[in-house]
């Protein structure tokens, strides 16, 4: 049951996440930083797409993602359709991963020390989402205050 509400909401944010980066009326904007704004919505995204593939699609669905931090944050001008592609490509990943998760499974500790000590991996997967709606927000506020 609650594999099913994660998915559900898991593949409303990033599909929200799609649409903001879609709703940019300049592609540049989505890269762009101003004082007090250290994060483009563009490494944002790649954040969010690195994150959610790493904490679900390589530790629990065995994905085989290697992971670049530095690179999410680093990365410049990666064309609207690549971010979309990532994003399509994530959404397939945590849908596929979660549906194969048992309660079992969800109950039990998450294989990785992420936090400050060791959760359960339905906790673990419901920060995950709490992660991807705040950066998600930040991105809205950065389209609305900087794409004009």
């Amino acid at each position: 049951m609650l594999a099913t509400t994660l998915i559900t909401l898991f593949k409303r944010d990033l599909n929200r996440l799609k649409t903001e980066i879609e709703s940019y009326q300049n592609p540049s904007n989505i890269w762009a930083t101003q004082q007090g704004i250290a994060n483009s919505a563009g490494n944002l995204c790649l954040h969010l797409v690195g994150n959610l593939n790493t904490y679900i699609g390589a530790n629990l669905g065995q994905s085989g993602y290697i992971r670049n931090r530095e690179l999410e944050f680093s990365l410049k001008d990666v064309p609207v359709q690549e971010l979309i592609k990532k994003i399509v490509d994530t959404i397939v990943m945590v849908e596929s991963t979660l549906k194969g998760i048992s309660d079992t499974q969800l109950e039990a500790e998450y294989p990785f020390l992420v936090m400050e000590e060791m959760t359960t991996t339905q906790f673990f997967l419901i920060h995950l989402c709490s992660h991807l709606s705040y950066h998600l927000g930040q991105i809205n506020y950065h389209r609305r205050l900087l794409d004009k």
